[in-house]
């Protein structure tokens, strides 16, 4: 699952998070599920556990984008689709090539703060980090920043709060500071929110019109979960190739962390988080290093038994990479990603050998992708290109994280999070398809709507099947206190449940793959 919701906490994402509207659960009887012909392929725990012993092991090196052991991944998922007899659906054979530049920070970066001690340097990737790009569409920040200091505690107006840190600051011009995070005084609900991540997009949002040189947030102590994981990956991000020249108009932008004493902040902080003038400037440039590369999803297909059904697809996806390796953490520095997504990889290799012993009408189409942890690129690249016509991709089932937390507790999105209702007769045939299992899961909907603050819908790779009009469900078994880092590890699985969740999988994608009509 990507930490980011659409590269960088998109502000378009925050615009048209604001815009959409939760889908009310349907009151229509769950859609009939459609026969099964023939009998599915047992999904065992052994099978499971031995694609994933192999798959997230340190020889993988954690699977980053753009890295050597990356492409040995896709190699790996291919090997096991061709071993499968799964058609290569790809445009090389198995593999579908994915134009990407990779974006890092150069060594002639430099930050600096002057006056009141005299300069002092920020550490880059430690104290803060610039953002190379905000999301797609939106324009590019600049590399660069000189003004004065302003500091406006969190960033909130609010009489509920006894706040308004915006009240006679001049910020025109100017490097604003501000806290990611709650006042003491706020209360539980009202900490949710303001600690959220969804939150980092709209405190830069709400500074955007009032003209700065540079925003920095600063995470507290409570969000500094987010800064750890983050800091690694802004410091070598990947974009899309192509896409003409934009134009960087918005001001730097960067994440740090709120440490007392850090020449960002006022001297009495945390005691003193009033809005006010340091006295201080900043001066900073940024080096960026851009390498173009070629990154694979790997694309497969079950054909299906109807000569006519057999041209459109029930899609099931997962992604294969992870955040790679993750120096000075313990007790090692690879981050193994054997739930996110190693779980979703593996589920499809075994949901793939299950339907081969009864394919259905319809054909399955298998795309493991990558890029998800930077910003989703494999699934946008997939559903802008794809190898086959994307109108006849009738549902996408998507599956990251699926491994972990209690046996029988499944979060499902999409039925009600995507627009216009599209995913609602699908979220009725899945709620049919379980209803039906010996051992139901008890779904967790928590998550099924684009405004929780966590943004799980934009934050996977479904998400870009649906905003082509395609149906989607997204199984997920949730985070976990291993989410991004070094300590998700293969030993840590559920394989009982994951192989519960793999066959949920199976026979949702036969029950779409059966019916004779698209769930719509």
């Amino acid at each position: 699952m990507s930490s980011r919701a659409i590269r960088g906490w998109s502000l378009a994402l925050v615009v048209a998070g604001c815009r959409s509207a939760s889908i009310p659960p349907s009151t229509e009887p769950p859609a009939p599920v459609a026969a099964i012909s023939g009998t599915l392929g047992a999904i065992t725990p052994d099978e499971l556990r031995r694609d994933l012993t192999a798959f997230a092991d340190d020889s993988m090196r954690g699977r980053e984008t753009g890295t050597p052991e990356a492409e040995k991944a896709a190699a790996f998922i291919a090997e096991r689709a061709r071993e499968l007899g799964l058609e290569p659906a790809g445009d090389s054979m198995y593999l579908q090539r994915v134009p990407l530049v990779r974006e890092r920070i150069g060594p002639n970066t430099r930050f600096e703060v002057r006056g009141g001690d005299g300069p002092v340097s920020l550490a880059v990737g430690r104290e803060v980090v610039p953002f190379l790009n905000l999301g797609e569409g939106v324009p590019l920040p600049r590399l660069s920043a000189d003004g004065d200091v302003v500091f406006v505690g969190y960033g909130i107006s609010t009489s509920a709060l006894k706040r308004d840190d915006f009240t006679g600051i001049d910020m025109s011009g100017k490097v604003v500071v501000m806290l990611h995070g709650a006042p003491a005084n706020a209360d539980s609900a009202q900490r949710a929110q303001l600690e959220s991540q969804a939150e980092i997009g709209g405190r830069i949002s709400r500074l955007l019109s009032r003209g700065p040189a540079a925003i920095i947030l600063l995470m507290t102590p409570a969000t500094k979960k987010t800064f750890d994981e983050f800091a690694p990956e802004l410091m070598r991000t990947v974009v899309p190739a192509g896409g003409g020249v934009r134009s960087r108009t918005l001001p730097l932008v960067m994440i740090g962390m709120a440490v007392a004493g850090s020449p960002l902040l006022p001297r009495g902080y945390p005691s003193d988080d009033r809005a006010q003038a340091l006295g201080r400037r900043f001066i900073g440039r940024v080096e960026l290093l851009r390498e173009p590369f070629v990154a694979h999803n790997v694309v497969a297909v079950l054909r299906g038994t109807d000569r006519a059904l057999s041209r459109t697809y029930v899609a099931f996806g997962a992604h294969y990479d992870h955040i790679g390796v993750q120096s000075g953490m313990s007790p090692d520095s690879i981050a193994n990603g054997a739930d996110d997504d190693g779980s979703g990889t593996v589920a499809l290799m075994a949901v793939a050998r299950a339907m081969r012993s009864a394919p259905p009408r319809r054909s399955a189409l298998f795309v493991w992708h990558v890029g998800e942890e930077k910003g989703l690129l494999g699934s946008a690249y997939f559903t802008d290109h794809p190898t086959v016509p994307i109108d006849s991709i009738v549902a996408q089932v998507n599956a990251d994280m699926i491994g972990r937390n209690a046996p029988r507790d499944l979060y499902i999105v999409g039925p009600r999070a995507a627009p216009n209702g599209q995913s609602r007769v699908l979220g009725a045939i899945v709620d049919s398809v379980n209803a039906a299992l010996a051992q139901p899961f008890t779904f967790n909907r928590e998550w099924d709507s684009p405004t929780h603050p966590e943004q799980i819908y934009f934050r996977s790779d479904h998400y870009n099947y649906a905003r082509k009009g395609i149906p989607i469900v997204y199984f997920t078994s949730g985070l976990h206190d291993d989410y991004h880092k070094v300590s998700d590890e293969v030993q840590k699985i559920d394989f009982v449940k994951l192989g519960f969740v793999s066959e949920l999988i199976a026979k949702v994608g036969v029950a779409l793959g059966n019916r004779g009509t698209r769930p719509r």
